[in-house]
């Protein structure tokens, strides 16, 4: 037997959240797309100035090591210096060229292996470096890595290579590293300063966003809460107006709404009543008239026989007809009594099993004169505090709609219960209604198809009155439906009426309709 489901499914903490609170939303949002901002904005300054520093220390390396190149190549061509060895020559030139300017380093390939100043190793100069310079004259530039011969991290720099040319016409290459310590240094600054700003930029717009957040949400929190109060009854609930702005023309709306559903709330409450008390009015003064006129319908009916057949057959319809006025009266009557909240009960302890046994056998010779199998089930005892007067009539009413809707197909009665409810279903198969019509089968004199001819002859008011006794019980009348595919009613009720509903034991959906959903 299938089970309805005790509660639903918890919505996740995170997204509960998220679509729980507007500020929250617009707060981050607007840090998102800040922080997005922020950082591209921090991206391109940074690129920008890197870009910038690097081009500014290429172009200061060239003109340093041009000046430092040409200073190279006089001291080598000097006439005095033939009587020097060529390697003690560029050894000197190294040591000088280094001790000019001191930002820079000098490598020469020299006769003997390569002279090195300032702590580097060869690695720093780049081999594509190196053919460049191999059989030219011209002088190079190329990004590098300056690599020290002590454990001194490597950083980057600038390779400048050329070839010095002695008196003699030898050529040797030399290179000169530029190191960007000092741009490394000053990048780095910038970057945490940029990083430190936009961190307290982004803090001010969260801030700025917060406050923007509150003076927007605040007056829509008010609204809310106004057009809660008002649906719960509390008509004197009105908006503060300040100001011109749209807030204030949101708060004028929603009062001036208030007052005509104020207005409108108390022409229907004095409409209703006088309804009520006519409905109680006309129903209470009929009946004495209406207890006349049956007891000389029940004498003309007894006589029936001792008339001729047109005489005949007009009191047997004048008697119908009086069977069903007088039906109606009593429930007009009961209606009016559920309007005043005058309607109570008798609570007993009962099984509802024999009582809806007894209420399918008393519906069983109706529903075979028209072709119909009335099939009864339950799973065991069913016991609960109900009043048996009013439960009865819920059943009448159910099964006698069963069958006049049923086109002749058969009905099924399943009687279940469970630790805290009892629940009984009504299953046909006739014509149905559609889905969205469920709630409005309850409401007082509708009909589906107001063309489809009566078979019973009711009033009108049964499943009315079905529901408000089970509203009584603390109980659920529910209805379910498609066309041509029959309709279900399930009644539930608590064991004890002291205690709310949380669930049922019998599924409002019938069960050969879940199984064909189930089937693939």
């Amino acid at each position: 037997m299938n089970k309805q489901q005790r509660s639903e499914p918890q919505t996740p903490g995170l997204q509960q959240l998220w679509w729980g609170s507007l500020p929250l939303r617009v707060l981050f949002t607007t840090l998102a797309a800040s922080f997005l901002v922020l950082v591209l904005a921090g991206l391109l300054l940074m690129q920008q100035a890197r870009s910038s520093i690097v081009e500014t220390k290429k172009n200061a390396a060239i003109t340093e090591a041009t000046g430092i190149h040409n200073f190279m190549t006089d001291q080598l061509r000097r006439p005095e210096s033939r009587s020097i060895a060529v390697y003690e020559q560029l050894n000197t030139l190294a040591i000088q060229a280094q001790g000019q300017a001191g930002q820079y380093k000098v490598v020469i390939e020299g006769p003997a292996g390569a002279i090195l100043s300032g702590g580097i190793t060869s690695e720093s100069v780049p081999d594509s470096l190196q053919r460049q310079v191999q059989g030219s004259d011209k002088m190079f530039v190329t990004p590098t890595s300056v690599v020290y011969s002590d454990s001194v991290a490597s950083e980057p720099g600038w390779a400048l290579g050329t070839t010095l040319v002695d008196s003699s016409g030898e050529r040797f290459p030399v290179y000169y590293i530029f190191p960007m310590t000092n741009e490394v240094a000053t990048l780095a600054a910038l970057q945490k300063a940029v990083t430190i700003t936009g961190l307290a930029l982004l803090g001010a717009l969260a801030a700025i966003a917060y406050l923007v957040t509150v003076q927007v949400v605040r007056p829509v929190r008010k609204a809310s809460h106004t057009a809660r109060r008002l649906a719960s009854g509390d008509l004197e609930e009105r908006m503060r107006v300040r100001g011109t702005d749209d807030i204030a023309s949101l708060a004028v709306s929603m009062n001036d709404m208030a007052e005509d559903l104020a207005a409108r709330i108390r022409e229907l409450e004095t409409l209703s009543l006088v309804q009520r008390r006519f409905v109680a009015d006309v129903s209470h003064e009929l009946r004495t008239p209406m207890t006349t006129i049956r007891m000389a319908a029940d004498v003309l009916h007894e006589s029936r026989d001792d008339f001729e057949p047109r005489s005949r057959r007009t009191v047997e319809l004048m008697s119908t007809q009086i069977d069903r006025f007088d039906s109606l009266l009593a429930d007009l009557l009961e209606i009016s009594r559920f309007d005043a909240g005058a309607a109570v009960l008798s609570l007993d302890e009962v099984d509802l099993v024999p009582l809806v046994e007894s209420e399918v056998e008393n519906q069983r010779d109706f529903a075979t004169r028209l072709g119909i199998e009335l099939r009864f089930t339950s799973d065991g005892a069913a016991n609960a505090q109900m009043d048996s007067r009013r439960i009865r009539r819920i059943l009448r009413n159910l099964l006698t709609n069963a069958i006049e809707h049923g086109d002749g197909h058969p009905i099924d009665v399943t009687v279940a219960s469970d630790t805290h409810a009892v629940a009984v279903a009504v299953r046909d198969r006739g014509v149905g209604f559609q889905a969205s019509e469920s709630s409005l089968v309850f409401d007082r004199f509708w009909r589906a198809d107001p063309s489809r001819n009566r078979v019973v002859g009711g009033t009108g008011l049964g499943l009315a009155i079905a529901l408000e006794d089970a509203r009584l019980h603390g109980g659920w009348l529910t209805a379910w439906g498609r066309p041509e595919r029959g309709a279900q009613f399930r009644l539930t009720l608590p064991k004890d009426p002291g205690h709310a509903l949380i669930g049922s034991p019998l599924s409002v959906i019938p069960t050969d309709v879940e199984a064909r959903r189930k089937t693939p």
